[in-house]
């Protein structure tokens, strides 16, 4: 059981050598020093790592409970509330973590990282017009933040790709083969990428998720030559 001291979390498992998740050991002694910090001082802005670190660990209800405690003394808090964002979207809380984002953006309208993950949500929602709002305000203030403006490009296509245009060139790019990519890919109609950006994921780092989706873009592939 974890106990709460104030703001302070002491994980027992974790500081007897592990809690049976298979974590890196650098994530194991940042967990512990976070924790120590805390319990230090439980009144420091330190929980908002330290629940990020406990969601990066699967551990996300501790997170939620971690960063309500520190949202209530430190309201403004933009890195907390992102990842409670974050952590009740691990929970299956896309609306609360909708919310949570959109508190931050009217406390910083600026917030590229409350904008991306503001992006994602209306996706997921179904709205891809607030989801493009999101996603370009994202890329325009992070002109380092290709995905954003790959993603909103993908959106704006509407399930088509022209040849030789910005985004075939980028889907080419190994950077985005990832199995959220290929997933927005799928989404908008695009099989044949998504196809092709999971086959790159699994040649890269084969997992059971990247698995799934290619069966999926392949079966949607195939209806479509059936015209089914």
């Amino acid at each position: 059981m974890t106990r709460i001291t104030g703001l302070g979390m002491v994980s027992p498992a974790l500081r007897a050598g592990g809690d049976g998740k298979a974590e890196e050991p650098a994530a194991i002694v940042a967990l512990r020093r976070l924790e120590e910090r805390l319990g230090k001082d439980p009144r420091s802005p330190t929980f908002a790592p330290l629940a990020d670190a406990y969601r990066k660990a699967g551990r996300a209800r501790e997170a939620i409970e971690l960063c309500r405690e520190g949202l209530a003394r430190f309201p403004t808090y933009a890195a907390a509330r992102l990842a409670l964002a974050k952590a009740l979207l691990e929970e299956g809380d896309p609306d609360g973590a909708l919310a949570e984002v959109r508190v931050m953006l009217t406390g910083d309208p600026a917030d590229a990282q409350a904008h991306r993950l503001a992006g994602e949500l209306e996706r997921r929602a179904g709205r891809i017009q607030e989801a493009l709002t999101h996603l370009r305000r994202a890329a325009a203030l992070d002109p380092s933040d290709r995905e954003s403006s790959l993603l909103a490009a993908v959106l704006e296509g509407g399930g088509t790709v022209a040849r030789g245009s910005v985004l075939a060139h980028l889907l080419a790019d190994d950077t985005f083969a990832t199995v959220s990519f290929g997933t927005v890919c799928l989404e908008q109609g695009l099989a044949d990428e998504a196809a092709q950006i999971f086959l790159r994921v699994l040649g890269k780092e084969p997992g059971a998720a990247a698995r799934m989706k290619l069966e999926e873009a392949l079966r949607v592939k195939t209806q479509k030559r059936k015209g089914s």
